[in-house]
């Protein structure tokens, strides 16, 4: 179920950033008209947001595997800070 919800969410994502790409070429293109520009740009924000939170949950799901000096590995959460 996890699977399907993940591959679910990875989908809403790209069809976002889809529409997202095409709102930002109709609205370069200049030839939407005032109305037209003013709900593109509030739904292209819309996205936007969704999107950032999308990349938000997904980096707090990434873990980083660790090998102890045993062979046996670890998973804990990834830390930019991590140097090893």
């Amino acid at each position: 179920m996890a699977a399907q919800q993940e591959a679910t969410s990875i989908a809403d994502f790209e069809k976002s950033l889809d529409e997202l790409e095409t709102l930002v070429r109709n609205l370069e293109q200049g030839e939407l008209s005032l109305e037209q520009s003013l709900t593109a740009f509030e739904r292209g924000v819309k996205l936007t947001r969704a999107c950032q939170q999308a990349l938000k949950n997904a980096e707090q799901r990434v873990e980083q595997l660790i090998q102890n000096e045993d062979g046996t590995l670890d998973s804990r959460p990834f830390s930019v800070d991590d140097t090893n």
